[in-house]
């Protein structure tokens, strides 16, 4: 198995991955390189809204760290300035959320990325069409 931060400098993976709120969430980053991200998380009983299913929140910040993650994944500071989520079916207690982030367009000064959540048995939860704006300043900067 790769490492999972193949071509992406082990300090970035690391700064990417101590996200406080994932953290606080249980969501893993679980894969960076260039142009692409994984996070998972499983749906604890602290995920879910009124009805028992995953919050929109909880699924949309495994979206976020995803997207955090792929746009970043280059080694320039992004920032995001877009994200359209449809939520296509509900996370269940229990289920594991895995999230897939690729770029679909870069360029100097914004990039765009498409980001699916699904659950282990493959039902696609939600996707996100994401655009940052890419700061120019490298992360070994900050």
């Amino acid at each position: 198995m790769a490492d999972p931060q193949d071509d992406v400098p082990a300090e970035l993976f690391t700064r990417l991955a101590a996200d406080p709120l994932a953290a606080h969430l249980g969501i893993s980053l679980d894969e960076i390189r260039p142009g692409y991200a994984r996070a998972s998380m499983h749906v604890a009983p602290t995920h879910l809204n009124a009805v028992g299913t995953a919050h929109g929140g909880a699924t949309m910040a495994l979206l976020d760290v995803v997207h955090a993650a792929v746009s970043n994944s280059h080694g320039t500071v992004a920032v995001a300035q877009d994200v359209h989520t449809e939520f296509l079916d509900a996370g269940r207690p229990g289920d594991r959320l895995e999230a897939e982030g690729v770029e679909v367009h870069r360029s100097n000064r914004t990039a765009v990325y498409r980001i699916e959540a699904r659950a282990q048995d493959g039902r696609l939860v939600a996707t996100a069409l994401a655009r940052v704006f890419r700061t120019g300043r490298d992360w070994s900067e900050l």
